[in-house]
């Protein structure tokens, strides 16, 4: 078992204060969004073998096998297929989708093909994967996560009485349900740049006056003031995490977090189709090609307890699999050992793993087929949560 040292990303939209509280350290000052956990190229976490200091992305490489085990090298390759993070927004992040996995091949394929260079402020694919994710609250979770029914949404965008606003109004109550959401978002990320700026300040004004139900869309925008983003916002379901609670973003689901503290998984991939909320690149036509325009319910996930004490976050998926202990200081340690590889993460109280003991935000990565138990310590409770595989 290694114990991780990861990376914080300081992206402009992250909390100044939620994860320095976390690991009980001062704040700087400056936007710490994610810190990540796990071999992502972008920024892989570093362990210490043999006295020396090395990323886990080379360990893993130098024998996947030990390192990951045989099934899941089968399944998913020679790498660490999911990417484990905290993540702390104090902004809005970008409303954005996720491919599939044959529309990110098709879609890496057609960027390499036509050598559009890999770091291109325009590329939408810099990798041939998908990236289903969960994101699991530690602190009460804003965020919005797939379409509302076009009439609820209808309805709230009328509320505003903002003349602008009517065409879509009109389109929301068209039939079928998914050509009227095609629509509606095309229209409004194709609308005049001058013109969508008007309407998007009437549409903030008119939010910030009547608040209740309209206070999240005041605060997006005014976080990204003039940006279509701001009115595809409410034609998604506006959701609100508790503690434990969690979202699972498949492909083509229209998402963005807006504030809170928590534990996101995903797969290991950077393909992201963005929608607004964003100064970066909107490519409308791929966007319109991945997203999937049917209202649905933001299903909102609550863990699953095991006679183990696992509490576990079920997901369509193989690439990563999440769940928590809550260890009692007294109780029998819980035997983890996996013929897959591990993360473990602790997120309140103090943990014993293996050898280690973990503290809030501490980590470590659990080879395939290490013997492994965790355990509370310190006279309180203690919380882990464990990254694997189903291989």
């Amino acid at each position: 078992m290694d114990r991780l040292s990861n990376t914080v990303r300081p992206y402009a939209w992250g909390s100044t204060t939620a994860i320095p509280e976390l690991l009980g350290i001062a704040p700087t000052g400056e936007p710490q969004a994610e810190m990540w956990m796990g071999a992502h190229p972008g920024a892989p976490s570093r362990v210490t073998r043999d006295t020396a200091e090395q990323p886990l992305s080379e360990v893993i490489a130098a024998d996947p096998v030990r390192e990951l085990g045989p099934a899941a090298v089968e399944k998913f390759g020679p790498r660490l297929p999911f990417l484990l993070k905290l993540l702390a927004a104090g902004a809005p992040l970008s409303l954005q989708v996720h491919p599939n996995l044959a529309q990110a091949k098709e879609g890496y394929a057609a960027e390499e093909n036509a050598g559009v260079p890999i770091d291109a402020p325009h590329r939408n694919y810099k990798d041939a994967n998908h990236k289903p994710e969960l994101i699991c609250a530690l602190t009460p979770f804003d965020g919005l996560c797939g379409f509302r029914a076009p009439l609820e949404a209808a309805d709230l965008v009328a509320g505003l009485d903002v003349d602008s606003l009517k065409p879509y109004v009109d389109l929301l109550h068209a039939h079928p349900e998914e050509a009227a959401l095609r629509e509606v978002l095309t229209a409004v990320l194709t609308a005049d740049p001058d013109e969508m700026t008007a309407t998007v300040a009437e549409a903030a004004a008119a939010a910030e006056r009547l608040g209740g139900a309209y206070a999240p869309y005041a605060s997006i925008a005014h976080h990204y003031p003039g940006d279509p983003g701001v009115i595809a916002a409410m034609l998604l379901n506006y959701v609100q995490l508790q503690p434990g609670e969690a979202l699972f973003l498949g492909a083509g689901v229209p998402h963005a977090y807006l504030n809170g503290l928590g534990v996101e998984i995903m797969a290991n991939s950077d393909n992201v189709l963005r929608c607004g909320l964003t100064p970066k690149h909107v490519d409308v036509p791929e966007l319109l090609r991945i997203v999937r325009f049917e209202a649905s319910d933001p299903g909102v996930l609550r863990p699953e307890a095991s006679p183990s004490g696992e509490e576990v976050y079920d997901t369509p998926i193989d690439e990563f699999r999440l769940s928590r202990y809550v260890l009692a200081p007294d109780a029998a340690p819980r035997g983890l050992t996996a013929p897959t590889p591990q993360i473990l993460l602790c997120t309140s109280g103090s943990v014993t793993a293996g050898d280690l003991t973990l503290a809030p935000g501490e980590s470590a990565f659990v080879p395939a087929g290490d013997k492994t138990e965790i355990s509370g310590t310190g006279g309180g409770a203690g919380t882990v949560f464990r990254a694997t595989v189903v291989a």
